[in-house]
């Protein structure tokens, strides 16, 4: 069985209990429902209300499509596979879904650098914020974002359909990963291996010092204030930012920097849950629970739909 004539993987998945898989089919299904309304909700508020177009909620905007595409990889046919039965993926789609599964989720990390760099600079060069993070500016930032995504998960992609399968076509996982596929792969997977490795630590160690160098400048600035409530809207308006990106490199550094990353299957299935679904779901409600302006906007946006359907 050579990857010339396998035509489709079988995904395990989490379990076999039925009664644990009706449970964890509610599950995704409310969370992945959540996910998808709470930053569809973003996205739209961001369009129509002239309060939220600045920079910070453009880049808000680019991320919560992110994770509606991110999750939706591979959320929905994990959801199939349950309520079916049927734990068969064609090779195409398996590919397909790694694709779009690394591509978002890397240009995540990037985007979560573009937008500590936001705050940075409103923070501590707010005289000349709307000069430097102009609308140009930012679409040049979200476009540097999704090419160094591409650029970081070619080069282990273009090795990995190369690789040849002789024994087994089944992936202890319940999405197509690049460590479960490589596992049961009987090419020699050491470079991929280590391309794999190098890529996830330039990511996550480029994009991590842009936060830190951020954060740090962003920090030193605040302490300078001399106001208390200057201090709290300055915290304010970064905690959810900083919230987001704890919870994000926690779990991804989890994975991709632990050296028996490939052999804890069974611990990566459950983290690689969690990130695909309760993260985006969970993302919506911190920027927009703690953020008031967002919380206003959404109450007139309410109103006034409220009024129209009265009339």
């Amino acid at each position: 069985m050579r990857n010339g004539t396998v035509t489709s993987f079988i995904l395990l998945g989490l379990t076999d209990d039925p009664q644990l898989q009706v449970l964890i089919f509610i599950f995704l299904f409310l969370t992945y429902m959540l996910s998808v309304t709470g930053n569809l909700t973003i996205i739209t508020l961001t369009f129509v209300d002239s309060h939220l177009k600045t920079p910070m909620y453009f880049f808000l905007k680019n991320f919560s499509f992110l994770e509606i595409s991110f999750t939706s990889a591979c959320i929905p046919r994990y959801l199939y596979n349950i309520a079916t039965g049927n734990k068969v993926i064609t090779y195409n789609a398996c590919v397909i879904q790694v694709f779009f599964t690394d591509l978002c989720g890397v240009t995540e990390f990037y985007l979560l650098a573009a937008m500590s760099y936001d705050r940075y600079v409103a923070i501590c060069k707010p005289l000349h914020y709307m000069t430097v993070m102009s609308s140009r500016a930012c679409r040049i930032l979200i476009i540097c974002c999704w090419m160094a995504g591409f650029c970081v998960i070619i080069p282990p992609l273009s090795l990995g359909l190369n690789l040849e399968f002789c024994d087994s076509n089944v992936l202890d996982h319940f999405a197509c990963d690049a460590f479960p596929i490589m596992k049961i792969s009987c090419s020699d997977t050491w470079i991929i291996e280590q391309a794999v490795i190098i890529c996830a630590v330039l990511t996550l160690n480029m994009t991590l010092t842009c936060v830190v160098l951020s954060y740090g400048s962003i920090i030193r600035t605040i302490f300078r204030f001399s106001s208390v409530q200057q201090r709290k809207k300055a915290f304010s308006t970064c905690s959810s930012h900083m919230i987001v990106v704890s919870i994000t490199y926690g779990t991804c550094f989890f994975i991709y920097m632990n050296p028996t990353s490939k052999e804890e299957v069974t611990i990566n299935k459950v983290v690689s849950l969690l990130i695909s679904s309760i993260s985006p779901t969970l993302n919506p409600f911190i920027y927009t629970l703690r953020n008031n302006q967002v919380k206003k906007v959404f109450r007139n946006s309410m109103k006034r739909l409220a009024l129209l359907s009265n009339k």
